[in-house]
Formats: C-alpha cells, sequence, structure tokens
C-alpha cells in the first residue's frame, strides 16, 4: 500500500516527482526535498520553491493532503489509504509480494567442507537465506546455491587426515574438523608430506577413482553434519554444487580458451595474468597443470551467466581482494557479474577464531548455549518440559538469525548472548514476545472484525502507516541487498505496536471503538508472523 501512496506522490508533483527526493519522515507519511534541489538551481529560498508547488497541488489517490514546511513538502495519507492497508493485509494471504518477476540465484554459506560450521558462517548463512525468503516474497523465481570447495590444498589435507588418523564417534563435521587439524600438525613437522598433498590434489583432479571415492567419503561425512547444523538454524539450499563439476562439464576449458583468444595469459612455468590495477597476479593454472580455485570460479560464474537473470554472492570480507580480481576478470571476458554482499566478521569474548589451529566456536556450540539460558528465561512461566524445549529452541534461533541480521553486513559485530535474549531490548525475543501478545490479545476477541479509520488516533493512525510499509521494505532490500533494514522495519513495527498496546485499552474497550482496535491487533498479529517467517524466525503464539 505505501508503494501505492509513493506512485500516488509521484504523479501529484507531476514533472518534480522524482522518487530519488521522496522519503519518509518522523513528520509526515512522505516527504520530498525536490524544493531544495530547485532552489539552488534558481537561487531562491526552500521555501518559496516549496510553497509554490504546493499551492499547484490537487491531492488524488491516496493522498489526503500536502503542506510545506522549511522547504519540505510533506504529504500525509487519507481515511481510504488506511482502510484499504487493514482490508488488504486481513484479505490477501500473499501480503508483501509486490509482483517481481525473474529467475535469482543466492549462493551463500559455501564453508570449506573441512569441519563445523562457526559463527562467522552463520553471519553468512542468515543474510543469505534471508534475502532468498525476501526475494521469493517480492516475486522472484529464487535459486540458492551452497558451493562445495571439494578441490585444492585444504581439502587434500583433510583427505590425508582421515586417512592417518581415521574419524572419531561425533558428529561428522566435528570429526573431520578434529582429522584436519590433526594432518595440518602433522604437516608442520614433516613438511616432506607436502608432495603426498600435492599428489592427492594431481589425482583428484585427474579424476583417479580410488582418490575420488577418499575425497567423496569426507565431503559428504563434513556436509551430512553442516546440513544438520543449517537445517537447526532454518537455513535450506535448493543444490548443493561441487566445484569439480566445472571442469568435468568441460566449463574450465572453456575458460581457458576465452582467456587465451583474447591474449590475457602469460605462459611460463604456470599459467598467469596480469590484471590492471592489481599489485599481484593471477595464476590460474600451475605448473603440474591443475586448475586454481578462481580458474574453476570464473566457470562456475560463466555457468550461472546463463541461466539467471540477477546472481548474489555472499561472502565474508576477507574475499574482497579476490571479489575485486574476479569481478575484474568477469568484466574483460563479458561475462554477467553477480553482486557480492560482503559482511565483517563475529566475535565472540573469546576473540577471532581459525579452523585449521582448532580454535574456533562451532554454531553447534553457540547454538545449545543460548538455547540453555533460554531455558532459564521461560522455565517459570508455567510450560510443560516439552514445550519449554520447543520454546526455548525457537528462541534461540530467533536470537542467532536475528543479531546477526540486524547489524548491516558492512559492519564487524560481537555476539553478546545476554543481550540477545534480552525480552525488553531490540531482540528477536522482543519481536516474538510481541507477536504472542497480540495473539493473545486476539483468542480473547470475538467481537467481528470492523475497522473505521475515522475512529484512530495518531498512535493508531501511525501503526496503520507501518503496517502499510511492509511491501515497501521489501522493496527495499530487493532493491539494495541489505536485508538489515527489513530487521529494523520489524523492531519500529514491534516498538509501535507495544506503545498502542499501552495507551490503548483493546479488551476493555466498547463498541465500534473496540472492533477498529480489534482490526489493528488483527493485521499487526500478520504482518509480525510474516515477518519473522521472512526473517526465518518462528512465530511463537504463547510464551
Amino acid at each position: 500500500m505505501f508503494l501505492n501512496l509513493i506512485k500516488d506522490v509521484i504523479k501529484t508533483l507531476g514533472e518534480h516527482g522524482d522518487e530519488k527526493y521522496i522519503k519518509e519522515s518522523e513528520h509526515a507519511d512522505l516527504t520530498t526535498t525536490i524544493a531544495f534541489k530547485i532552489a539552488k538551481e534558481r537561487k531562491v529560498s526552500p521555501q518559496e520553491v516549496a510553497d509554490e508547488i504546493v499551492a499547484k497541488i490537487t491531492p488524488r489517490g491516496y493522498i489526503g493532503g500536502a503542506e510545506s514546511v522549511n522547504g519540505y513538502i510533506n504529504f500525509f495519507a487519507n481515511y481510504e489509504f488506511l482502510e484499504d492497508t487493514i482490508e488488504v493485509i486481513l484479505k490477501d494471504e500473499n501480503y508483501g509480494s509486490i509482483g517481481a518477476s525473474g529467475k535469482v540465484l543466492i549462493e551463500h554459506t559455501s564453508a570449506n567442507p573441512d569441519g563445523p560450521l562457526h559463527i562467522g558462517h552463520i553471519r553468512n548463512s542468515v543474510i543469505g537465506d534471508t534475502l532468498a525468503r525476501i526475494f521469493r516474497k517480492a516475486g522472484f523465481d529464487v535459486t540458492t546455491h551452497y558451493y562445495i570447495n571439494d578441490m585444492g590444498r585444504q581439502m587434500a589435507i583433510t583427505v590425508l587426515g582421515v586417512e592417518r588418523f581415521g574419524l572419531k564417534d561425533k558428529k561428522p563435521d566435528h570429526a573431520i574438523a578434529e582429522a584436519y587439524i590433526s594432518a595440518n600438525r602433522l604437516l608442520e613437522s614433516n613438511p616432506e608430506l607436502e608432495k603426498e598433498v600435492e599428489e592427492l590434489m594431481l589425482k583428484y583432479e585427474n579424476f583417479d577413482r580410488e582418490t575420488e571415492r577418499k575425497f567423496k567419503e569426507a565431503i559428504e561425512k563434513a556436509m551430512a553434519g553442516i546440513k544438520a547444523t543449517m537445517e537447526r538454524i532454518n537455513v535450506n539450499h535448493d543444490e548443493f554444487v561441487w566445484e569439480s563439476d566445472f571442469i568435468k562439464n568441460g566449463y574450465v576449458d572453456k575458460i581457458l580458451g576465452f582467456l587465451e583468444s583474447k591474449g590475457l595469459i602469460k605462459k611460463e612455468r604456470a599459467w598467469i595474468i596480469e590484471l590492471e590495477g592489481f599489485d599481484k597476479e593471477v595464476v590460474i593454472k600451475r605448473e603440474n597443470g591443475t586448475s586454481l580455485y578462481v580458474t574453476r570460479d570464473l566457470a562456475y560464474h560463466l555457468w550461472k551467466s546463463e541461466k539467471f537473470e540477477r546472481i548474489i554472492n555472499v561472502w565474508g570480507a576477507d574475499h574482497k581482494l579476490y571479489g575485486a580480481q574476479l569481478l575484474k576478470l568477469l568484466d574483460i571476458l563479458g561475462i554477467k557479474k553477480p553482486e557480492i554482499v560482503f559482511f565483517e566478521f563475529v566475535s565472540l569474548p573469546e576473540g577471532r577464531m581459525s579452523t585449521r589451529r582448532g580454535k574456533f566456536i562451532s554454531a553447534d556450540e553457540l547454538i545449545e548455549k543460548v538455547k540453555e539460558e533460554a531455558k532459564k528465561i521461560i522455565v517459570n512461566r508455567g510450560f510443560s518440559e516439552e514445550e519449554i524445549d520447543k520454546i526455548s529452541e525457537a528462541v534461540a534461533i530467533g536470537a542467532i538469525r536475528f543479531d546477526f541480521l540486524k547489524v548491516a553486513p558492512e559492519k564487524p559485530m560481537v555476539f553478546d548472548m545476554n543481550k540477545a535474549l534480552d525480552f525488553e531490548r531490540q531482540t528477536a525475543s522482543y519481536i516474538q514476545y510481541t507477536y504472542s501478545r497480540a495473539c493473545s490479545i486476539m483468542r480473547k476477541c470475538d467481537e467481528e472484525v470492523e475497522f473505521s479509520p475515522e475512529l484512530c488516533e495518531k498512535t493508531e493512525r501511525d501503526l496503520v502507516i507501518i503496517l502499510a510499509k511492509m511491501p515497501y521494505y521489501i522493496y527495499k532490500v530487493v532493491n539494495e541487498a541489505r536485508p538489515n533494514i527489513f530487521a529494523e522495519y520489524m523492531l519500529h513495527l514491534a516498538s509501535k505496536f507495544n506503545e498502542f498496546y499501552r495507551d490503548y485499552p483493546v479488551l476493555k474497550a466498547e463498541g465500534e471503538i473496540k472492533k477498529n482496535r480489534i482490526a489493528i491487533v488483527a493485521a499487526v498479529s500478520k504482518v509480525l508472523r510474516i515477518g519473522l517467517e521472512l526473517m526465518g524466525i518462528q512465530a511463537i503464539e504463547r510464551m
């Protein structure tokens, strides 16, 4: 509905209706700063221009009125907008869709299968999964990929570790990590074993059957554990794509052919490319004839570009240099480039992590710690043991996902378990509890829902305006690929509803006012539920 209001404002402004100058405002439903631009060009005051524009405005559609204040032109929605907002929310099962279309690929998580996911990987998963959920709600045909790095030195070391030390009887990704860590320690004290690692790499790329079996067994064990962790945090991938596939399907050869045809390859012992603007050359083929990660990744992106209209990669900030090189090479080759969402790292009081050195906090450990803390909070609320377990799991997963989501990807963050579980702060628990509160009110109501916008007080009216903005924030996420802005919207909605709940009785109200408020609560309940689902967080009706 809010998107329709924006369209009405653009039409009403006529030649001055430029969307980039139309913004949300604390003082109006929408405002435009276009008068400041025009005033600068004419060398007059913004207020003079704003007054001139407002004098010519004839409100249309959902616009109830306009005013000029200090150079800003403010717009206010009419009763019809409020009434249609509540009606659409309550009747439209797909509320939030913006009618988008097209095939979108989102590749995220893609952690090396040499151990369990840690907290940094979770941030990647949460960003990517939430983007996928929101893009689907918008109307896109979305496919999600986990790109399995089954080649290269790390996987060869992992296979060596499994051969030398075996696997302990524990969750498979944790068992693989122990073998990988042990192999690294062995290599540090026995550097001559590097030849064995190189031999494994060469045999695997040449598809030696026995070597393929060893790699596949180790990787599938790691991936089984990784998938179990992702499932627990409500993350699913449509496809798991193996890096080696792009050697088998000929796309690596296509890339090498494209690069050769453009005269970019410098053949010495290895094949290298000197990229303008970069200090370090890019090696695309080793002396022994094996390809490198960048070669296979170029092949993967060529394949992506043939099948999808929009491509999004979610990568850690440590990939920025590599990402710049990849984009440059794709540009040279004329291959469609991905949008890369870089995220900064997550830390705990224990500090930074390293799988190779065995210093990391696994996602599994983190989930259990947060769940135990969640249990302490809800244990005395009259729930059965089974209910306590289910609710504490939902609260824990919500706390983790939301805390990683609400911080802009480009900002580093420290995960504080106690703050993430605070029901009174800006947390998932706060939003979940707000939804539970709305559900509690609805369970106690038996009156018909009947919304009358003329009965709304200011807080009620403001709340309806916020409800109307869900599709607008979905539109913003789709355009900016920054899911944190949706998390901020959900916090704003929960906060405004709690303000309404504090100041405006629902169950004790009477007559038309009671019906009106019940309609608002019903709409809030639905939008909170949809919003929580889009963030991969369970909407809990009783807390």
